[in-house]
């Protein structure tokens, strides 16, 4: 296969008249279905694929047998290929296995970043690629960008529904690869389009659940089938002991919920998680507040940053004011609430996308 680089790449990218061979991943959402139409309307060779992932219960988040029903109506609607591509195995493995890891070790997980770094943009992106497509499609809310430097991830047009912080571990040559044609659209308007054309996903709520743990036996029954589980001791910021906790392994810092306090009348959260003494320390929101987070596993864009950055420590919130040490550590303008080890943390520059890393503590 011809690999798309340099100016080939950005040609397509603005979409320009080239044609090409793209398999499009189909959730069996709305957007993915619109993404699908909208390569077709470039002149794109389309064909559709739909993964299967979980093998278990699920009655909730994406990837459900109703799901591929829905991906493999609306590629018939299309007049396009629909297959299948069976990924069970690595799923468990890169993403299942990693989140029950994670809870082990006290810390907190994300998921949709893991399947989206080791299933969608890893084993896909690969396999595409061997199979001779020109590029990867899929229905995130994002836009790449043409740079000196290379490609860049951008914020989708709709900065409601923006996914590029779940896709911060992309890099220039992974861009190269992949388009993301709706990141130019409202959400209202890929509905619009939807409806158009009569795709029966054009209406089709959205889930943002975690597509493995049914909503009827929650988290804590998922990790006790797989993990043991242990209760915690409160204490307060001198060791005073406080409260009980169920599970220390579900415990995460910024916690309010879930925890025994004796009927406490001001609220108090969770600041520190000790997995090893089965001990969580609580505090007032004060106590939250952080002069910057510890930091691994960085992931650039194109190459490493130093400086003033915008950073944004979950999905949908915003990013704010840091600066990032030669080391690659975080320090925030003004201290912001702790994030819980675990987590993601992705730079900007305005609507750009620098990189991202794995917060593993707070700075004082």
């Amino acid at each position: 296969m011809t690999q798309l680089r340099g100016a080939a790449a950005k040609t397509q990218l603005h979409g320009a008249a080239t044609k090409s061979k793209v398999l499009v991943a189909m959730s069996g959402g709305v957007d993915s279905s619109v993404a699908a139409e909208l390569c077709l309307r470039k002149g794109h060779e389309v064909v559709g694929v739909t993964l299967k992932l979980w093998g278990g219960p699920q009655d909730r988040g994406c990837c459900a047998v109703s799901d591929v029903d829905d991906a493999r109506r609306v590629c018939q609607q299309l007049g396009i290929d629909h297959f299948v591509f069976n990924y069970a195995a690595e799923f468990e493995r890169d993403v299942v296995e990693t989140y029950v890891d994670a809870h082990r070790r006290g810390l907190t997980p994300n998921p949709c970043i893991a399947c989206n770094r080791h299933v969608k943009f890893d084993v896909l992106l690969d396999r595409a690629r061997r199979l001779g497509f020109d590029r990867l499609v899929t229905g995130h809310h994002v836009r790449i960008s043409s740079r000196s430097g290379g490609l860049a991830l951008q914020r989708g047009t709709d900065s409601a529904k923006d996914q590029s912080y779940v896709l911060y571990m992309l890099s220039a040559s992974d861009l190269a690869d992949v388009w993301f044609p709706v990141g130019d659209y409202r959400k209202d308007e890929l509905r619009a389009i939807a409806s158009e054309l009569g795709l029966r996903t054009a209406q089709k709520a959205e889930s943002q659940d975690v597509c493995f743990i049914t909503e009827t036996a929650g988290r804590e029954r998922f990790l006790a089938e797989r993990i043991d589980l242990h209760s915690a001791e409160l204490v307060d910021a001198s060791g005073r002991r406080i409260g009980t906790a169920p599970a220390v392994e579900l415990v995460t810092v910024g916690q309010r919920k879930g925890l025994d306090l004796g009927g406490a009348p001001q609220r108090r959260y969770a600041i520190e998680v000790d997995i090893g003494t089965r001990r969580v320390t609580v505090g007032g929101v004060d106590d939250l507040a952080a002069r910057g987070v510890q930091l691994v596993d960085h992931r650039w864009a194109n190459r490493s940053v130093a400086g003033d950055v915008l950073a944004q420590t979950s999905a949908h919130g915003h990013a704010l004011p840091a600066s990032l040490d030669a080391e690659g550590q975080l320090h925030w303008i003004e201290p912001q609430r702790r994030v819980a080890a675990g987590q993601a943390v992705v730079f900007y520059e305005g609507d750009e996308v620098l990189g991202g890393a794995t917060a593993a503590g707070h700075l004082a």
